[in-house]
């Protein structure tokens, strides 16, 4: 065996992309938006097929942040968010001078537990005033539970912001996540299930909320002859080369999609032999994932445990990573309140994330699978 490294979740390319990226210099399309950006939005909203809008981005982040704007979150507002998720979640609410109210996970799909939210929707109210919207994350490619996190928030009024920065592909009861919430948040960064090298979308069912978005990211332009602006507006407009690799790569995304639950089998065939380890899977058919990246859950016993297992895949030159640090956690966000019963925090104590990408060979995985058999004898 090589001794290349085995990264967590590497882009590929699909062959395609060249061809849209030419074009679009042959034709100097080289700023932002543009054909190529029209028509990759097209064929995502052409992916979704449920009258779904979609405004292409420069990043993820910046379709949370215009989600936010758009549903009129200002400075003071509460925002309700999953703990267990990357920052890019939260950072936004920050942005408008909102307060972030973090929730703890269910120990099910490690997602945003509707209990607690429903605690905590009452409290905030009780304590005062009503959140403005929840930001629910199907984290690491895993749906929510839908029903039960809409149910609550229906019940009090309050929009879903629906995270899929990790769960394109993935599906809820034949229903792909990114279209329950009112806005759904793409990304196409780098390590993404398809990439635009970086970029991200905002999902709506409506044109109006489309067109406003495109407006705020290409900075509040009005309709005049000059440049005029009454309101504040954003650089946040995806461009047209990096659209013109999106085009390229949304041809292979029932690829990638299939090649990452064939990574989940392989895992499972591992882990279902060792006790010690968990392996995260849906909790039921309804639930449909992508396994954007494989997770486990190492139970502590002698001198084995989640950091252990990661330094010897380590030193086998194979990327592994926890799980993320719970946002309640983090320096920037702990003064903020939280409500939970240290759900999240477990998770991050024991679980660890292994390489999940596209392009994991068969060599790649005996490799991985060798050390980890290894280690657990």
């Amino acid at each position: 065996m090589t001794n290349k490294r085995i990264y967590l979740s590497l882009s590929q390319s699909s062959g395609f992309e060249q061809e849209f990226v030419q074009k679009a210099l042959e034709t100097n399309w080289i700023t932002s938006g543009g054909p190529n950006v029209d028509d990759f939005e097209s064929k995502l909203e052409d992916y979704f097929s449920d009258g779904s809008y979609v405004t292409a981005l420069n990043s993820g982040t910046s379709a949370i942040h215009l989600s936010l704007i758009l549903l009129g979150v200002k400075a003071d507002d509460e925002v309700i968010c999953q703990s267990m998720t990357f920052s890019a979640s939260a950072n936004p609410i920050l942005y408008q001078g909102a307060i972030p109210v973090f929730i703890d996970s269910e120990p099910e799909t490690w997602n945003i537990c509707p209990i607690t939210l429903d605690i905590a929707i009452k409290d905030r109210i009780e304590k005062r005033k009503k959140p403005k919207a929840i930001i629910a994350v199907h984290l690491y490619g895993t749906p929510y539970k839908v029903d039960e996190v809409h149910a609550v928030a229906d019940r009090y009024g309050i929009p879903v912001i629906e995270d899929c920065a990790e769960a394109l592909g993935s599906k809820y009861k034949g229903k792909k996540c990114g279209s329950f919430g009112a806005f759904g948040v793409l990304s196409f960064n780098g390590n993404k299930i398809i990439t635009t090298s970086s970029g991200g979308a905002l999902v709506t069912a409506s044109k109006k909320m489309k067109e406003k978005a495109i407006f705020y990211s290409t900075q509040s332009k009005d309709m005049a002859v000059h440049y005029q602006h009454t309101e504040i507006g954003y650089n946040y407009r995806m461009s047209n080369i990096c659209a013109s690799i999106g085009l390229g790569q949304i041809k292979i995304l029932d690829k990638n999609v299939e090649a990452r639950r064939n990574n989940h089998f392989f895992y499972k065939e591992i882990f279902d032999e060792i006790d010690d380890v968990v392996l995260s899977e849906v909790i039921e058919e309804s639930f449909f994932s992508n396994f954007w990246l494989n997770t486990i859950l190492v139970k502590p016993n002698k001198n084995k445990d989640r950091e252990s297992l990661r330094l010897a895949l380590e030193n086998a030159n194979i990327e592994c990573r926890p799980l993320w640090k719970p946002m309640h956690l983090q320096p920037i966000f702990e003064k903020y309140p939280f409500y939970g019963n240290k759900i999240a925090e477990q998770l991050f104590d024991k679980g660890l994330c292994l390489p999940s990408g596209s392009t994991l060979t068969n060599e790649d995985k005996n490799k991985i699978k060798e050390v980890i058999v290894n280690f657990f004898k």
